[in-house]
């Protein structure tokens, strides 16, 4: 069985990236659907915007940074994107998840300077656009603070988190308070967070921690505030307890980021927009460099996604969207499409330092100044598949991504003629 669809655009992937582009797309006016075998990247980062936090030593003014970057590094993402592409794209997101929120929560933080955040294992970690539940946390505040641990939460520790920061010049001390998680031992980060959508449950937690908190200035918590309303949550907490809390990310499934999923998800289908999960691009159809259709496996039978558009958002190595075969030929698995930046036979492909300079590391889809993959007419890229950055190393994944997605999706928008509606600074939160 066998169906067929027509939209402007079809993006493909449901990561940062590819939300971004189909929210984007589906405000301006254009009719768009996103196609994703997955729930994509969001459900696995920390829920932050990392626009550059090192290069190579750690960043604390991105803007300067990047201008900096784009002269060294021609061939990066930013560089083909620009500075002006990376604060329009910061505010408009930050404009979208402030808007998708009915209890104040909002993305705070600048390009002018980044915001030094506790990891789960008590590193420092510089970022530019972060949720406010996790602006307390910035370590250039000063003062002590206080790491909660739930023994039931086996991927937060909270003595090493603490252990760490100390080492780091943080003045950190740790606790932990052993609650019932839906009766389990052992719980991950959403069925913490569920527990503490119950007023009844915060209150109970709060009255357990408060005597133990000692002198502590603020509060740190793994990343468990509600999904929903998180902000509710939060504000109770620190009445409560009298100080500042904040949020710390934890391993995945992360809630932060299925917070900024589900914004993005709401931009998206407020605007009519469609979102299919579960949906792996088997191929496309071409009328010479042309992209007429892509073929897609759900549910048990093909459907056919015809569009002017596309975006591919599909990621890179990590996603599998991008491969090295057994015939060590890279190749990107989705479209076909060319590569960049892949080492030529006889070249070594790794070595032998985990941490050094990878030559694969930069690999991805060949692409011109506008986005657009080589070869084709009205194929645009974004995210991970873009080539020329190293995200883990930079501290630069989020940042590409959002610009990269929202970008592409101006490119549409200004091809199909549709009406773009601007976020500015003005709207709350949009303070990048």
């Amino acid at each position: 069985m066998r169906s067929e669809l027509h939209f402007d655009a079809v993006v493909i992937g449901a990561g940062t990236a590819g939300l971004t582009a189909a929210a984007r797309l589906a405000e301006g006016g254009a009719r768009v659907c996103v196609v994703a075998k997955g729930i994509g990247s969001t459900h696995l980062a920390p829920g932050t915007i990392d626009v550059l936090g090192y290069a190579p030593e750690r960043v604390q003014e991105p803007a300067a940074a990047l201008a900096d970057l784009i002269a060294a590094q021609p061939e990066h993402p930013y560089a083909l994107l620009g500075a002006d592409a990376v604060r329009a794209a910061l505010d408009w997101l930050a404009a979208r998840v402030a808007a998708a929120s009915t209890s104040g929560y909002r993305y705070e933080g600048s390009l002018e300077r980044n915001v030094l955040l506790p990891t789960a294992v008590g590193a420092l970690r510089p970022s530019a656009l972060v949720p406010r539940t996790m602006t307390p946390g910035d370590a250039r505040a000063g003062g002590s603070v206080c790491v909660v641990g739930i023994p039931a939460l086996r991927d937060f520790h909270a003595s090493l988190c603490a252990e760490n920061l100390t080492r780091a010049g943080v003045d950190a001390t740790a606790v932990e308070i052993d609650v019932d998680i839906e009766g389990r031992s052992d719980a991950n980060a959403v069925a913490v967070a569920r527990r503490f959508a119950d007023p009844g449950f915060r209150a109970a937690f709060a009255g357990a921690l408060a005597p133990r908190l000692g002198a502590a200035d603020r509060v740190a918590l793994p990343a468990v505030l509600p999904l929903r309303e998180a902000d509710v949550a939060w504000d109770e907490l620190q009445s409560r307890l009298g100080r500042a809390v904040f949020e710390i990310p934890t391993l995945p499934p992360s809630v932060p980021g299925m917070r900024l999923a589900d914004a993005l998800r709401a931009t998206l289908r407020g605007s009519r927009g469609r979102l299919v999960l579960g949906a792996a691009v088997l191929g496309a159809h071409r009328d010479g460099d042309r992209v007429t259709a892509v073929r897609a496996h759900q549910s048990g039978h093909d459907v056919t996604y015809h569009a002017d558009w596309f975006v591919l958002a599909s990621g890179g190595f990590a996603s599998g969207a991008i491969a090295l075969g057994a015939d060590w030929v890279t190749r990107e698995t989705v479209l076909g499409l060319p590569l960049r930046g892949a080492p030529g036979p006889g070249e070594p492909r790794f070595v032998a330092d985990y941490f050094g300079q990878q030559p694969m590391a930069r690999v991805g889809i060949a692409v011109g100044a506008d986005l657009r993959a080589e070869g084709t007419e009205n194929v645009l890229v974004a995210g991970a598949s873009l080539p020329g950055a190293v995200p883990w190393r930079e501290g630069s994944g989020e940042g590409i991504a959002v610009t990269s997605g929202h970008k592409a999706a101006e490119h549409v928008l200004a091809a199909v003629g549709a009406t773009a509606e601007v976020a500015t600074s003005e709207t709350p939160g949009a303070t990048a």
